[in-house]
C-alpha cells in the first residue's frame, strides 16, 4: 500500500533565473554540506546559466576551449555539454538514505523524470544503450551527469527546451556529432519561457522521487474583490525565485 503523501519526505524547490554557472556552484556547495548536515530538506534547484562549456570528469578541457565560449572544468561525471539560455538545467541535492546508494540508479530515475516530462507534451522521449542522457528519435535533448558527497548529490541534468543549438558546434557535446542535438522546441508548440517545463520537471520529481512539496504560505488577502477576475489574489502563485 503506498504511503499517505503526508509521510513523504519535502522537496524544497528554488527558482534562480538566468544565473552566471559559478554562482549556482557556491550555492550548490553551501546546500550540499547543510543538507550532509541534516540543516535543509532534500532541494531541487532550477537554473538557465549564462553561456558556458562543462567539462565533466570524463571530458577534455582542451577539446571543449576552441568553442570560444567560457570553459569550466566539473565535479560531475560525463565529458563537455554546454548550457545557455533557454535551457533549464536541474540540480537536486538529495541525500541518499542507506539502501537506496546506487548512483546508477539515481541516473535511471533522472532520466525518467526527462521521459515523463517529454510525454506530457506528447513527445517520445527515450535512453540509448551505453549512453547516459535522454534521447528523441537520433537525437539527443538531455544531458545528465551528477557528483555525490557525503552521499548527498549534486549536478544533475540540463534539458534543452529553446536552446541555441548552434552553441554546441563548435566541440563534441558528450562526446558525439554536435548536429546530434535537439531542444523541445523543435517537437512540441511551446511558448517562448521555461516556466512550463520547469513546473512539469517538479511534478515529476516527486512522482519518480516519492516527495511531497512545502506548503504554501498563507496569501494575502489583500483589498476587498471589486469584481471580474482580476479581483481576489491567485490561486496559483509562482514557484518562488530567489535574488
Amino acid at each position: 500500500m503506498d504511503s499517505p503523501a503526508s509521510d513523504l519526505p519535502l522537496l524544497e524547490i528554488l527558482r534562480l533565473g538566468i544565473q552566471p554557472h559559478q554562482e549556482t556552484w557556491e550555492l550548490q556547495q553551501e546546500l550540499l554540506e547543510k543538507r550532509a548536515a541534516g540543516e535543509i530538506n532534500d532541494t531541487l534547484i532550477l537554473v538557465e546559466h549564462e553561456a558556458v562549456i562543462t567539462v565533466g570528469r570524463g571530458g577534455e578541457l582542451e577539446a571543449a576551449q576552441s568553442a570560444g565560449l567560457p570553459v569550466v572544468e566539473v565535479e560531475r561525471g560525463g565529458e563537455a555539454t554546454y548550457h545557455g539560455p533557454g535551457q533549464v538545467v536541474a540540480y537536486p541535492i538529495l541525500a541518499l538514505p542507506e539502501g537506496k546508494r546506487d548512483l546508477h540508479i539515481h541516473l535511471r530515475n533522472l532520466e525518467e523524470v526527462i521521459i515523463c516530462v517529454l510525454a506530457e507534451l506528447d513527445i517520445v522521449g527515450q535512453r540509448k544503450g551505453g549512453l547516459t542522457g535522454v534521447w528523441i528519435g537520433e537525437q539527443k535533448v538531455a544531458s545528465v551527469g551528477v557528483a555525490v558527497r557525503h552521499w548527498v548529490t549534486w549536478y544533475g541534468f540540463a534539458l534543452n527546451v529553446h536552446t541555441d543549438l548552434t552553441q554546441f558546434a563548435g566541440f563534441r557535446p558528450c562526446g558525439l556529432d554536435p548536429k546530434v542535438m535537439t531542444r523541445v522546441a523543435d517537437h512540441a508548440d511551446l511558448a517562448p519561457a521555461t516556466i512550463l517545463l520547469e513546473v512539469l520537471i517538479v511534478k515529476h520529481m516527486q512522482e519518480v522521487f516519492g516527495y511531497r512539496l512545502p506548503d504554501p504560505p498563507p496569501l494575502d488577502p489583500g483589498p476587498e474583490p471589486t469584481g471580474g477576475c482580476s479581483g481576489g489574489p491567485s490561486r496559483f502563485p509562482d514557484l518562488p525565485i530567489i535574488p
